[in-house]
């Protein structure tokens, strides 16, 4: 049995992904900075059946995120899957002329530190297994950024060049890199944004093995 990582597990779309790969025999792995959360998560999933384990790590902080890592493979079985989609702090989205470059420590750290880190952590365990995929969830701003959310459009923009990049040189080997772009946000009454129909989606992300992005909506048109 493979497992598949999920890092920035929360209540909605973690969940929700996590139970949809877990229907497909993945042991799941939830990441987030809480262990308490993390562990009511892994016990729903526990209840119905799947197999699934808790650890905490900050994202921002490179060895805890590796310590985890490590624990969930060797609990679980190697990892498979990972997908990166930790929620970016309130503070990370300040309008561009209020916008330090003290202000980009954390959303850089977040959202490009993170998932490098993350990335060659696991990669020589995918290549070993002469397969995988590397899942990136992102907003809207990584493709068009809003002066409004400044931060986050500067650290998601990397993250998106950086998975863009990782697909390129990985696809020879097997090992599939993709990034689903969430317009709206999750939620919000659009069926096609509700963590359910969004974890189908990233499903498909692994399974069909296309392109680098992928939207959702009709928003990119």
């Amino acid at each position: 049995m493979t497992t598949v990582a999920i890092i920035g597990a929360g209540a909605g779309l973690g969940q929700a992904a996590a139970r949809r790969f877990g229907r497909e025999g993945f042991s799941i792995a939830l990441i987030s900075r809480t262990q308490s959360n993390v562990d009511q998560l892994a016990a729903e999933l526990t209840y119905d059946g799947v197999t699934a384990r808790g650890y905490a790590a900050n994202v921002r902080d490179p060895k805890a995120l590796r310590t985890a890592l490590d624990a969930a493979a060797a609990d679980l079985g190697p990892i498979e899957v990972l997908q990166y989609s930790p929620v970016p702090a309130r503070e990370f989205m300040k309008p561009v002329l209020e916008t330090t470059a003290e202000d980009l420590v954390g959303p850089v750290e977040q959202s490009v530190y993170g998932p490098v880190t993350a990335v060659q952590h696991v990669l020589p365990g995918l290549r070993e297994l002469g397969r995988g995929t590397i899942l990136f969830i992102n907003g809207g701003s990584a493709v068009r950024p809003s002066g409004g959310v400044a931060g986050t459009s500067v650290a998601f923009a990397g993250e998106s060049a950086y998975g863009q990049m990782l697909h390129e040189a990985l696809a020879p080997e097997g090992i599939h890199v993709a990034q689903l772009i969430i317009p709206h946000g999750i939620g919000g009454g659009e069926p096609d944004h509700e963590p359910d129909a969004l974890a189908d989606r990233i499903w498909s992300l692994h399974r069909d093995r296309g392109a680098f992005r992928s939207f959702v909506g009709e928003w990119a048109a």
